[in-house]
């Protein structure tokens, strides 16, 4: 039935749910299973704020590169936990709606699973939430948690 999985994850309760949900259905099924951990490039404001901490010159793509990967590689250790067989994690950088579906497409995904509600931001309130984003733009089925 289904051949590939994919749980969008990023730290949030709705987040695990989906990926609980994800595993059962690799168990029945067999799927592969990967999680995708997407983060935004900083915006300017964030890179003007960077300027005035001259004591921690780090930049800010490598920080959020860091959090996604701690939070790929936490998602990837509770599959583990629940029986997940053989799951893959993986991070990439960009505007998470489409590029969730731009992974689903490269890897010929047969079904997303993901959460309802992330952790968001404003973008999310104004303009909808990934969740909606991805039902609409993916040619995958999508189930939403």
């Amino acid at each position: 039935m289904f051949k590939r999985i994919l749980v969008p994850v990023d730290g949030s309760e709705n987040a695990l749910r989906a990926l609980k949900l994800a595993v059962e259905m690799q168990k029945m099924t067999g799927a592969e299973l990967m999680t995708l951990t997407v983060f935004r490039h900083h915006s300017l404001l964030e890179a003007s704020m960077s300027m005035v901490r001259p004591d921690d010159p780090q930049n800010l793509d490598d920080v959020m590169r860091e959090h996604a990967k701690d939070i790929a590689d936490t998602a990837k250790k509770a599959a583990l936990e629940m029986g997940a067989q053989n799951p893959r994690s993986f991070v990439r950088n960009g505007p998470p709606a489409r590029t969730i579906v731009k992974f689903s497409k490269e890897r010929e995904v047969d079904l997303i699973v993901l959460g309802s509600r992330g952790l968001g931001d404003l973008e999310g309130y104004l303009l909808g939430s990934v969740s909606h984003k991805v039902t609409s733009l993916a040619d995958c089925p999508v189930m939403v948690v």
